[in-house]
């Protein structure tokens, strides 16, 4: 058990630093991971946002102020429901995520790459099982 906390947190540690270091001072990693996610959806709201991520809306309101400040996601009122309001990334907020995530890719394949096949695919079979028993896990604590 020890063993497990021990190099879960350090790997968590370490990646997140490496991260943030590839992606540099435009972004903290929370405001990239919501450009990853806008940019998979194509449009969400912050609703959902919270929802994916976990958080309170209080945090995700903040994480979306700081982007539509720094002119990377549009937001955009819903014509039939004006409470409603759609988040976007603009042209300025795709190009940077575009650019992060090359950076970011170049990272994983330098040490994904020191595995073998064989290894990456039982990694990721496992990773996912462990991931499917947490989700599990907190949908029966909550």
């Amino acid at each position: 058990m020890d063993h497990y906390i021990h190099v879960s947190f350090s790997v968590n540690k370490i990646a997140e630093g490496l991260i943030k270091e590839e992606i540099g001072s435009d972004l903290t990693n929370d405001q990239h991971y919501t450009l990853r996610y806008i940019n998979k959806v194509g449009s969400c709201t912050s609703s959902e946002l919270a929802g994916v991520f976990d958080v309170k809306k209080s945090a995700i309101t903040a994480i979306i102020t700081r982007l539509w400040e720094k002119g990377l996601i549009q937001r955009t009122r819903d014509e039939n429901d004006r409470r409603l309001v759609y988040l976007a990334l603009t042209d300025k907020g795709n190009d940077l995520f575009q650019k992060t995530e090359e950076r970011i890719h170049a990272l994983v394949e330098s040490f994904i790459t020191q595995f073998d096949q064989d290894e990456i695919v039982s990694f990721l079979k496992m990773y996912d099982k462990l991931n499917d028993i947490l989700i599990d896990r907190k949908s029966r604590v909550e």
